[in-house]
Order: structure tokens, then C-alpha cells, then sequence
């Protein structure tokens, strides 16, 4: 099935969303996982990301770091955040890596996959 991947660099677990939650406050600078940053406040997704994700032309699907061996194993070792697209035959590739991902803001965030996802709507 085609879809995107959204691959944050956290961990799952309600006990490490709360750890998160709060090195997103003390130490944004230091925080690992740019997806998150850019996406979730404090304790919930952003609503206009969420109004976003409803107007892609593919489904979508969020993993967590700790996720990609039982799921993607492919994908253990890509640098993260990151989100991939997913093609009707399984294969996986990198829709916007991690490298082009720190630099931006949601918006920013928001545009690229705009760009890089109009051949398939």
C-alpha cells in the first residue's frame, strides 16, 4: 500500500512522551527529535499540522525509532527524523531526510512535503 512514513527519533511509550515533553521545554536546543519539535507543543499535536496531514494525497503512518526493527528493519540505521513514502510493492524511500528536515519550521516543513508530494496527488 502506498503511504508516508513519519519516523520520529524518540521512543515510544507514554513514559517517554512525558520525558520528551520536558526536554522539549528545558532544552529545545538539545532535543533529538526535530519531527516532534516541529509538529507537537507540549502535550498535543499542533492543529494545524493535523489540519494538514488530512489534505495529503496518501495516507499517512507515525512510527517511533524503537518501532523500525519489528516493522521497517530496512530502515534501522537512517538518520531520524525523517519521513519516507512507502510504494504499492513495499520498497521505502526517503521523502525528506533528516539533514533536510533540521533546518525547517513547520510551514517550511509543510511546503516541502506540498512539493515533493505533488507528482503523486
Amino acid at each position: 500500500m502506498r503511504q508516508l512514513l513519519f519516523v520520529y527519533n524518540a521512543t515510544a511509550g507514554p513514559g517517554h512522551a512525558l520525558l520528551d515533553s520536558l526536554h522539549k521545554v528545558l532544552s529545545p536546543g538539545t532535543y533529538p527529535c526535530t519531527l516532534c519539535g516541529l509538529t507537537y507543543g507540549l502535550t498535543s499535536m499542533r492543529p494545524e499540522w493535523k489540519a494538514f496531514l488530512r489534505t495529503l494525497p496518501l495516507p499517512a503512518r507515525f512510527l517511533y525509532r524503537d518501532q523500525l526493527p519489528d516493522t521497517y528493519p530496512a530502515l534501522v540505521g537512517q538518520p531520524l527524523s525523517a519521513v519516507f513514502i512507502e510504494a504499492e510493492a513495499g520498497q521505502v524511500a526517503p521523502l525528506v531526510t533528516a539533514a533536510e528536515m533540521q533546518p525547517l519550521d513547520l510551514p517550511g516543513l509543510m511546503a516541502l512535503l506540498r512539493e515533493r508530494l505533488a507528482p503523486a496527488a
